[in-house]
């Protein structure tokens, strides 16, 4: 069976960092494509970042470009999303998701294979 899970998120006051991490499991996790996705209330999702199955290859939108930095470890079968200098409009649901690697990579809100349940990130004073 399939599991995406997300670490806890949290309450972070603008300017702070938090890192999200997401254990995978059920699938071989480094023929994947790891992707975040997030969504802020009332909105749609909205595409944060990919890296390839190798991790040799990272993508960002460009509102989270040069404060968000994705990573992941294929020995323990984890991607993580380390968020610096966050902003209100970063407050949402963050969500991970899996796709079988392929060029090009997904860089979109669907088509991904597995997700994870998402976790609730909140950035306010």
């Amino acid at each position: 069976e399939v599991h995406l899970v997300e670490s806890e998120g949290g309450l972070v006051q603008p300017g702070g960092f938090l890192r999200l991490s997401c254990a995978a499991s059920g699938f071989t996790f480094g023929s994947f494509d790891m992707s975040w996705v997030r969504q802020a209330p009332g909105k749609g999702p909205e595409w944060v970042s990919s890296i390839n199955s190798g991790g040799g290859a990272t993508y960002y939108a460009g509102s989270v470009k040069g404060r968000f930095t994705i990573s992941r470890d294929n020995v323990k079968n984890t991607v993580y999303l380390q968020m610096n200098s966050l902003k209100p409009e970063d407050t949402a649901v963050y969500y991970c998701a899996a796709s079988r690697s392929r060029m090009p990579i997904i860089k979109a809100t669907s088509g991904y294979d597995y997700w994870g349940q998402g976790t609730q990130v909140t950035v306010s004073s």
